[in-house]
Parts: structure tokens; sequence; C-alpha cells
């Protein structure tokens, strides 16, 4: 009861969310058109679509206007040069009832931040923000909520610095609180320090958690398969594909899973398999929202297998893939795992005549089935080889108590009863593992590999 009680007070609402009304924003990309900062393998045009559909996953914001102004600065404090801030300012101040500016940049100091509020009259947020928010919007769980609450704590921090300040202003000076000694700075740093600490426990204790079920999941021998892609791409529809789950309401929306979630299927030999549907990546991520879902995506290093779902109807699809695979070598995942990952090309129906130009990628379209029974096979083939399962048949007296225990540590796949000696070919899918034990409790049981 205690620790509930303490993690209802973590996950108290959030000094740093936007409130559940309304807001009328504008959407501004600074456009870096030459130097080392021009981005490869995208627009500006693009770019801003990837921001305005940001905004479109939240409820009650409206978008006023899209505006993409050059930059050759994007570092500087005010992002533009002299000019063409004006210009942005005289656009910004023309639209009617604006609450917001949504600056389409990774992350914005809290100086600049101030300085373009007090310039603009308006809020002023910039990716980090705007993710932070769908975020907290679209988490369900506790584990998904304290991950958001820790990737605020960087943003708690550097807002710090601007009340410090304009405190100062306002006391001539005078940091110290009721003549302790101890400045507000210093008081406010402590209680994050202290808020961070106990969420950081709190994401460990439920780690510790997901371990035990993952190590009884592992016990059952259940191949575990994590299907990864940038946000939208149609993991959660594809799931659903493979495993008939009627339950998984797949939604056309940026960041619709924050969640791990695992889902049982089957592979053409009836093998069981868990698909587990992981969070969306986005370019331009914060590095520390990344850090903060670790916890989430430290699953991944646990699977058997990846499955890459790329949308190659989407015109950036090539950076996109550029951003699974940089978060993915991030995460420090073992070797093998990254060598025998599976690419998938979702949403081909939508292309006319697709035709893959990259090698083993597999067409697809969840949506439709097509493609479906090819990727099974693939997965399956894949899944043996790396989990060491063998497909094999197994002559047993079926008086003796062989058939029962195939049936508790193997997948039956087929039997073909000989009745005239009592005995039956059992073809099953076995772990190596499962296969010694087999091999010491039976051992006249013949056995014949294909």
């Amino acid at each position: 009861e205690g620790d509930e009680a303490e993690l209802e007070e973590l996950l108290g609402p959030s000094p740093l969310a936007a409130g559940p009304g309304a807001q009328r924003v504008a959407v501004v990309h600074p456009a870096v058109k030459w130097g080392p900062r021009k981005p490869l393998l995208t627009t500006a045009e693009l770019q801003i679509a990837e921001a305005v559909a940001l905004v479109d996953t939240l409820q009650n914001w409206t978008i006023l206007d899209k505006i993409i102004i050059p930059t050759k600065t994007p570092d500087k404090k005010f992002i533009f040069g002299k000019g063409n801030f004006q210009v942005l300012t005289e656009k910004i101040k023309k639209l009617p009832r604006l609450t917001a500016v949504f600056l389409n940049v990774e992350r914005i100091s809290s100086l600049t931040k101030k300085e373009l509020e007090d310039a603009w009259g308006v809020k002023v947020f910039d990716r980090y923000t705007v993710v932070l928010h769908i975020f907290r919007c679209n988490a369900r769980t506790k584990e998904a909520k304290l991950q958001i609450a820790l990737a605020e704590i960087p943003l708690l921090r550097s807002n710090l610095k601007n009340e410090v300040s304009q405190l100062d202003q306002q006391r001539g000076g005078s940091r110290y609180i009721m003549g302790s000694g101890k400045t507000f700075m210093e008081t406010q740093h402590r209680l994050l320090k202290e808020k961070e600490l106990k969420i950081r426990n709190a994401l460990e204790k439920l780690r510790r958690k997901r371990s035990i079920l993952r190590s009884q999941r592992k016990r059952r021998e259940f191949p575990i398969i994590s299907v990864m892609g940038y946000t939208n791409c149609g993991k959660t529809t594809l799931i659903k594909a493979l495993t008939g789950e009627a339950g998984l309401q797949p939604k056309d929306q940026l960041f619709a899973t924050l969640d791990i979630t695992a889902h049982a299927g089957c592979l053409p030999s009836q093998m069981t398999v868990i698909y587990v549907d992981t969070i969306g990546f986005l370019s331009d991520l914060p590095h520390n929202l990344v850090e903060s879902f670790s916890a989430t995506l430290e699953e991944v290093a646990y699977s058997d297998l990846i499955v890459h779902v790329r949308d190659v109807t989407h015109p950036e699809t090539v950076l996109q893939k550029a951003s699974v695979l940089s978060v993915l070598k991030n995460l420090n995942l073992p070797s093998h795992l990254l060598e025998s990952m599976v690419e998938v090309h979702n949403k081909v129906d939508l292309i006319e005549r697709y035709k893959s130009t990259e090698e083993n990628a597999l067409a697809i379209s969840a949506l439709h089935g097509h493609g479906l029974e090819e990727l099974k096979e693939e997965i399956e083939k894949r899944i043996l080889k790396t989990t060491g399962k063998k497909i094999l048949t197994v002559k047993i007296n079926l008086k003796g108590p062989q058939l029962s225990w195939l049936y508790k540590q193997a997948t039956v796949q087929d039997i073909e009863v000989a009745p005239e000696d009592g005995t039956a070919r059992v073809k099953v899918i076995i772990s190596n593992s499962a296969l010694g034990r087999y091999k010491k409790l039976f051992p006249n049981s013949k056995l014949f590999i294909p």
C-alpha cells in the first residue's frame, strides 16, 4: 500500500502538461538549406508534414498555419536571422486567437523558449514537449507513465534555471529561503534528484517483475518475436493479422502503442510464438526520451527474432529505416539479433505492381493479408535456426508415456498410428534441451530426422 501511495504521488499531475484545453497552433519549421546541418534523405516539406501529423494526434489541437522559414543558424538564441525572425513574428501576430507555436526542432533551451514566448506572446513547444504530451495522452500502464515522468526531469531542471533568474530579478539578488542558508535552486534541485531516484526505483521494481514473467515464458520455451518500426508503420495491424487477435485495435496515428504488449500466434508448423508489439520510433527523438523508455525497449534484447516493419508508401521510408536502425544499434542488442532481423515492406497494396529493390525484404499488406504466409514461413525458418529447435519424427509405443510427455514438452504436429503393432510415428518440434531429456527418459525410442 505504501508503494501504491508513493506511485500515485510520482504520477500526479505534471507541471509540464499542456493542459486538457484546446490549443490553436502555428507549426514553424526552420529549414536549413545549406552547410553541414542540412538534413539528407528528406525535405523541409516532408519534415513539416511529420510535425503536422504529430499535432493531429492530439485532441482539441487545431493547426492555424504551417510556416517554413529558412535559417543558417538553427542553434542561435532566436534560431532565425534577424530579417526572417521579423517576417515570422509578423505572420504569427496576424493569426487569430493563436495560443501556441510548435517549433519543429528537437529541443530548445529554456532561455530561447522564454525569449520566443516574450516576442510572440504565446506558449512555444519543441518536438520534445509535443512528443512527451502525446505520450502522456496515450500512456495506459504505470510503467509508461513512470517513463514519461522520468523523461520530464531534464525539462524541469531546465525550467528551474529560468525561475531562479526571474526570482533573482524580483528579489534584487536575494536567493536565500527564510534565512535557511539554502538557495531556492539548491532546494529544488535536491527535490528533483529525489523524485528522479524514486521513479528509477519504481521502474526497477517493475523491471524485476517483468524479468520473472520473462523467465516463466522462457521455461515454457515459446519463441519471442519483437515487431518494431517507425511510428505508424502498421506494426499492430500486422500482429493482428498474424495472430487473429480480435481485441487488437490498430490506430492510424503516431505513437498509438506506448506499452509493450504480447500476443500469441501460430507458425505453419503449429509452433506457438509470442509477438511483442513495441513503441514506434521517430526521427530526431531526443536521447533522453529514448533512454527513459529503455525499460520498455529492454524486452527486445530478450527476443529470439526482430521483425522490422516499414511503410514503403511513405516518402521518407529510407530515412525512417535509418532512424530505426540507429536506435536499435544504440540499444546494445546481441549481434545475432541484428543480423537475423526480418525486414518487411508493408502497405504494398497502395503501390501498383510493387517490386522491392532490397534483397531479402518481404513485401506484404498487413491489412489485406497479402504475403503473410511467406512471412510466417520465413519467421519459422529463422526461429528454428536461432532457437536450435528441430522438426523430427519419433517412433513411440502407444501404451507408454511418450505421447503424453511429447504433448507437454514439445509441439506435436502429426500422428501416424500403426494399429497392428501398437506404435505411432509422431512428428514434433522440439528444443535441444527437451530432446536431451527425451533421449535419457526413453533411450529405446527411434528418432527420424529429415
